[in-house]
């Protein structure tokens, strides 16, 4: 039934592949520790200062050096849970079973699945394709997003990912699957064009003033 690529179909259930990334607890800590470098990176001021003022202080660069290690090491200690914890609610996943038509469904998360719900507690689906084309002479190609929101036991889960294939083709594959138990799928697409950046005309402004004063 699944005729989608988002919508995969597998013998106990069919499930609309968000993100593509394992679940639990464990691989939620273990995936955000890359990202979590760069917490060090975004507090790099407030270290920068440290180290500063220690070198104004007569602070020899060696112990410098160690201090900002071992600030940098804290905030790395810091972020990584502090950025776990941010991500364990994102959904990776819906899953629908059983596969043909669904009676029951949950939200796979990256911290772990939640529990299993009858499939009308869900009663919309909303799909928002936004697409933001390029103006005349850009040489970006034009971006597309999906946002994803399910009307849940009066809770709106939403989440926005990229999107490059066909947004009718998943919204008929999903009222195929989701329409027997009375579900809603509607799609709304939304074009616009980028902005045109601005040319700095104070600075053009600016010099020829200067310009016009000088040859007085």
């Amino acid at each position: 039934m699944a005729t989608d690529p988002l919508l995969r179909q597998g013998p106990d259930s069919t499930d609309l592949v968000l993100r593509a990334a394992p679940a639990g607890p464990a691989w939620n800590v273990l995936t955000s520790a890359g990202p979590a470098l760069f917490t060090p990176l975004v507090l790099g001021v407030p270290t920068l200062l440290v180290a500063f003022w220690m070198a104004l202080a007569g602070a020899r660069a060696s112990t410098v050096f160690v201090v900002v290690g071992v600030i940098a090491g804290m905030e790395y200690l810091i972020g990584w849970p502090a950025l776990a914890f941010s991500r364990a609610r994102d959904i990776l996943r819906v899953e629908f079973a059983p596969a043909g038509v669904p009676a029951s469904l949950r939200l796979v998360r990256a911290a772990g699945p939640d529990d299993w719900l009858p499939v009308k507690t869900l009663r919309e689906v909303r799909l928002t394709h936004k697409v933001v084309e390029p103006y005349q002479g850009d040489y970006k190609p034009a971006a597309s997003t999906l946002t994803l929101e399910l009307a849940l036991q009066g809770v709106r889960e939403r989440l926005t990912l990229p999107f490059g294939g066909d947004p009718q083709r998943l919204t008929d594959a999903l009222e195929t699957l989701l329409g027997p138990a009375g579900v809603v799928v509607e799609l709304r697409t939304e074009r616009s064009t980028r902005d045109r950046p601005q040319r700095n005309s104070s600075w053009t402004s600016g010099g020829s003033a200067s310009a016009g004063s000088g040859g007085g």
